[in-house]
């Protein structure tokens, strides 16, 4: 049976079946990203922080608006070509569109990764610092965890001396990484004593692994399975043993309700002690001698004398100095420091005056003046383009927060640039303002770091860190949204190509069969790729502008 008006229109309404499909199929996708948007202004109006101003680099930003509507372009064109019946052209601008898709994905992952190497750090008294952080070095060279990965400087170090592993959650990737941390100080993690328990009912206790083995997942796992094994056993006879007690209780008290029994339906443990087999929960292991394991600070709760990871592995031992240190700090931020000053009703200047990094930081302390002194000039020059208003008294125009509260990468680079008389060249900004912030200081090729620096280089004490993150969704409510906005754009861009890319190479056979066919779904996948075109029109002002 043939499905009627795949090709041809019906006459009432002008339309074929897959274009009324991809107009339902586009209304639900309106009201999709049209709840995104919205939750993105409520969100912004309701915030509790100094929301993140024109933060992306605007200028990829502005090539991918370009690119997609390009390719607007060019996907019509290839419609073009198919009502014309010149399946060459087709190709052509086919390929132009997915070669656009292509660019697009491509400055966005550039724009992610920036993102995702940029750090920044929150600080007790809500002054915030972002900048790229330095790497662990032994010896002149840098320190790489067990994937081979160079170790940052933001690393809770703590002076082990035993660990104490949950024998069911023990994580087997930070097992491998508390073992050869040891043996790379030439230490040995071994088993602290005998694990000895009973494996078989009635039978005496075995040993299960002997003091002194060496740190493994083998070893652990072995452990572990003999704990499970030992735990279902246990559990069967404690259940069994309880269902026989309930059973009995009703039938001495067939009136009682379950809840009247309950209080005296309890199992005999005394009687089931002897059947039941030794349960393993932990394993307890010594370091031949102190010595200094890193942990990412995600990964753990420390503490000085015990501290606990994520997997509950217990870490016996000294906690030692762990601060964050950034190599290039790239932004000084008191919007929020300020925000919250403002609700006590301290004046921000003198909170900011008291802030951790105004004094404990002579490079904060400098730019801080300098950046109140080319404050001081933007007041001026705004009185005097704007006048006053008319009580004759209040400026029309203010510096904003942000130009009033932070300090930008631009600001310390040209702050740097007049300090020490060096000159950032064009190409060099012309980086920093396509890749984001502080491009050229995070690729310094074998910069002397004994030289003066565009950056200035921070060590943040662990206690005075109240939050820290890169710049991912963890950061703020700002960058969930963009990233659940913008990626799940990219899937549509990535979605979209793909089908666009099936007409491409496999539609051949589809044009020599009915010609009309394959034009009508190119016609229909343009449609879609037409509203992602448009999405991001919103997106990149919304997101990137404002």
């Amino acid at each position: 049976m043939e499905i009627p008006y795949i090709v041809t229109p019906r006459k009432d309404t002008g339309l074929f079946n897959s274009k009324i499909a991809i107009w339902l199929f586009l209304a639900s996708e309106v009201m999709l990203f049209g709840g995104f948007f919205s939750a993105y202004v409520f969100l912004r109006i309701g915030a509790d922080y100094p929301w993140p101003e024109r933060t992306l680099p605007v200028l990829p930003g502005l090539i991918n608006t370009f690119v997609l509507i390009g390719s607007s372009v060019t996907v019509v064109f290839a419609w073009a070509a198919l009502k014309m019946r010149e399946w060459r052209k087709f190709q052509i601008y086919m390929w132009i569109t997915i070669l656009c898709a292509g660019l697009f994905m491509v400055l966005k992952g550039i724009e992610y990764s920036v993102k995702f190497g940029h750090q920044a750090v929150r600080l007790n008294d809500y002054s915030i610092v972002e900048g790229h952080l330095g790497y662990e070095k032994e010896n002149g060279e840098y320190v790489k965890d067990y994937r081979g990965k160079k170790i940052e400087e933001n690393q809770i170090v703590i002076e082990g001396t035993k660990f104490s592993f949950s024998t069911v959650r023990y994580h087997g990737a930070w097992v491998k990484s508390i073992a050869d941390q040891a043996k790379h100080h030439g230490a040995t993690v071994t088993l602290a004593e005998d694990v000895k328990a009973v494996t078989k009912e009635g039978q005496p206790e075995e040993v299960i692994a002997k003091a002194g083995e060496p740190l493994t997942t083998d070893l652990l796992s072995k452990i572990r399975d003999a704990h499970l094994k030992a735990r279902k056993h246990n559990g069967a006879l404690r259940t069994a043993a309880l269902r026989k007690e309930w059973k009995d209780a009703k039938a001495a008290n067939p009136d009682e309700t379950s809840v009247a029994l309950a209080p005296n339906v309890n199992v005999d443990a005394a009687a089931l002690a002897p059947k039941l087999l030794t349960e393993i929960p932990t394993a307890a292991f010594n370091v031949s001698k102190p010595v200094h394991f890193l942990f990412a600070p995600r990964d753990i709760r420390e503490a000085d004398g015990q501290s606990r990871l994520r997997d509950d592995t217990v870490v016996e031992g000294k906690l030692l100095a762990s601060p964050m240190v950034f190599h290039y700090v790239d932004a000084i931020d008191f919007q929020h420091l300020a925000m919250k000053a403002k609700e006590k009703g301290i004046d921000p200047e003198i909170a900011i005056d008291n802030s951790w990094l105004m004094k404990n930081d002579a490079f904060v302390r400098e730019i801080w003046e300098w950046h109140r002194g080319e404050t001081a000039k933007l007041e001026e020059r705004l009185l005097k383009d704007y006048g006053l208003e008319k009580d004759g008294k209040t400026p029309k125009r203010h510096p904003t927060w942000k130009e009033r509260y932070r300090v930008g990468w631009d600001k310390i680079a040209e702050y740097s640039e007049q300090k020490n008389n060096i000159k950032i060249g064009g190409f060099d900004k012309g980086k920093e303002h396509f890749f984001g912030p502080n491009y050229t200081a995070r690729n310094p090729n074998g910069e002397d770091l004994t030289k003066p620096h565009t950056f200035p280089h921070l060590s943040v004490p662990r206690g005075e860190i109240r939050f820290a993150s890169k710049f991912t969704p963890s950061w703020n409510t700002y960058y969930a949204i963009y990233f659940t906005i913008t990626g799940l754009h990219g899937l549509h861009v990535v979605g979209g190509a793909i089908v666009l890319g099936y007409y491409l190479f496999c539609g051949r056979k589809m044009y020599l069969s009915n010609p009309e066919w394959l034009a009508n779904r190119v016609e229909v996948g343009g449609l879609f790729w037409h509203f992602v075109d448009l999405v991001w029109i919103f997106v990149f002002p919304v997101l990137y502008l404002m």
